[in-house]
Order: structure tokens, then C-alpha cells, then sequence
């Protein structure tokens, strides 16, 4: 069973090319189909970084998630909306991923952590949804989802990037098998990111935040994370809810507007200029360091 309509924009993203038109198809899967549920697995895939130990070191040196966790955090997701709003090769876009690039042009960043970065960032919400949406991905999805995660890859400057979901999941799986491994830094990134979550959480969440978090990793990324077991019956409920939210969903009404961040950094608005580190924010909108950098 399913609501009337429930169905319209799946209808619209199978009527569509995904080689073409892939930044509408985005739009719908990420801010009406599935907005939630994407936001949800990005977030849990961003902390797939922290067991990557020179990834995990070099975040945990700049302390932005202990000082300034809840900026880091908007900001993260606001550069991804700035880059796909109006579609991945607009202007805006570009612009975004030009300031993201002088940011980490100040990091020594080899290329294979790039990809493995961006890895997760598809990865993470396709394996969320398969496993708690309300319906399937469409295959029309995952090949425009990829269109834009290689573009977006590309504009950073990363090369040898996949053609393919599958490239991208493979990508993810073998970077992991050679590389995943528990340090201190791992988990005091971990446990500075479940307290950015808890502060932005509604407040009848919290109590049960950390613990709901860490049912909802897999073995492996918590035993990298170095955070406790949960009880069997406890990850079973919780897994078993959020499939239950799915098939509620079902009969739920078609969103009808775009989903859009709510930053809590900038509850009257941002601008491209405040994006970014505390500590870097004078040198990226001097546009005399600008030219230099350019």
C-alpha cells in the first residue's frame, strides 16, 4: 500500500536520461525522496574517515571538531548543497569547490585519500536507503548519483576516479581493507562527532543519541572507532524501527517542497564567505592571498 502520488517522482526519475540529466534526478532523490535518510548515511559514512589513521590524525591536529564541531559541521553539509543546488557545473558550484580546494590545499592530501573521502559520500546514504528506505534506489539514481560524485571529484582534482557505483563501492571496501585501523585519534573524533549530533538533535533525542549511533555501525567501523558493544537485543531494535519508519512511509504524501539544511551557525542565512575554518576565514576572503593562491 502507498499513498496516492507516492510514486510521482520515481516516475519522473525513470522518465529521465541519467547521463544527462542527472543533477534533476539528485535533486529529487536527495531532497524529496529521501532527504532524511540521506543526511543520516552521509553522517555515519563521514566517520568511516576516522579509521583511515593519517586521515584521523590530520583531523584530530586541527581541532575543529573539538572547537568548533557544530560550524564544522554545517559547513561541511552547505558546501555539498552549494555544489548541487543549482545543478554540479553551475557557477555557485564552482565556486564552493574552488574555496573547498584552498582549504585543503593547505593539507598534504594524497589523492587516494581523496577518493576514498569522496567514496563515502556515496557509499554511505546508497547502503542507508537499501537498508531502511522506504523503497529501493532505482537504477536510474544510482547511475546519477555517481555523475555527480565523479564531477564533484573531478572539480577537486581528483584523479582516477570510478565510472560506477560498484567502482565507488569497491574503491571504499579495498582502501578499508588496507588501511582501516584503530587509533586514539579515531575515537576522539567519534566521540566529538556524536556530540556535535547531540547538540544539533532535538532534545527528546539525545539521551539515547550516542547509543543509537553506534548500533547503527557496522562491526568494523566501531571496533576501528573504539566504541562499546551495544546489546544484541538493542541494535536489533533499533535497526528493526528504522525499517519500520520505512514502511510507514509508504502511505506518507510526497514532500512537496525541497529539502534544505537548517544551519544552527547561521540561523539568519550564510554566505560562501563564512564557510570554512575559524582560523582560515581573513587568509580565503583576502582577495589579494586569493590571487595568490590561485
Amino acid at each position: 500500500m502507498r499513498a496516492p502520488g507516492r510514486l510521482a517522482n520515481l516516475r519522473r526519475i525513470q522518465s529521465l536520461d541519467p547521463e544527462v540529466d542527472f543533477d534533476e534526478i539528485v535533486r529529487l532523490t536527495a531532497r524529496f525522496e529521501f532527504p532524511w535518510d540521506y543526511v543520516q548515511g552521509t553522517g555515519i559514512a563521514f566517520m568511516r574517515d576516522y579509521g583511515i589513521p593519517s586521515i584521523a590524525g590530520l583531523l584530530d591536529r586541527t581541532r575543529e571538531f573539538e572547537d568548533h564541531g557544530v560550524k564544522r559541521y554545517d559547513d561541511t553539509i552547505l558546501v555539498g548543497d552549494e555544489a548541487t543546488l543549482d545543478g554540479i557545473d553551475s557557477p555557485r558550484s564552482h565556486a564552493a569547490l574552488r574555496r573547498l580546494n584552498r582549504i585543503h590545499g593547505h593539507y598534504d592530501i594524497p589523492n587516494d585519500e581523496l577518493a576514498y573521502v569522496l567514496a563515502t559520500t556515496i557509499v554511505g546514504p546508497v547502503r542507508w536507503i537499501e537498508a531502511y528506505g522506504w523503497r529501493p534506489l532505482d537504477p536510474h539514481e544510482l547511475v546519477a548519483l555517481t555523475r555527480v560524485t565523479t564531477r564533484f571529484g573531478e572539480l577537486m582534482g581528483i584523479k582516477g576516479l570510478p565510472e560506477t557505483y560498484d567502482g565507488y563501492l569497491t574503491l571504499l571496501v579495498d582502501h578499508e581493507r588496507q588501511h582501516f585501523a584503530a587509533t586514539p585519534e579515531a575515537t576522539r573524533l567519534a566521540e566529538a562527532s556524536i556530540r556535535i549530533a547531540r547538540e544539533v538533535a532535538p532534545p527528546h533525542l539525545r539521551p539515547l543519541l550516542r547509543r543509537v549511533t553506534i548500533a547503527l555501525m557496522d562491526e568494523p567501523l566501531r571496533e576501528v572507532l573504539g566504541l562499546p558493544r551495544q546489546p544484541e537485543w538493542f541494535v536489533r531494535a533499533v535497526r528493526a524501527g528504522l525499517r519500520a519508519r520505512g514502511r510507514l512511509l509508504r502511505l506518507a504524501t510526497p514532500r512537496r517542497t525541497a529539502y534544505r539544511h537548517r544551519p544552527t551557525t547561521y540561523p539568519h542565512g550564510y554566505r560562501l564567505e563564512d564557510l570554512g575554518p575559524v582560523a582560515m576565514l581573513d587568509e580565503l576572503n583576502d582577495p589579494h592571498r586569493k590571487a595568490a593562491h590561485a
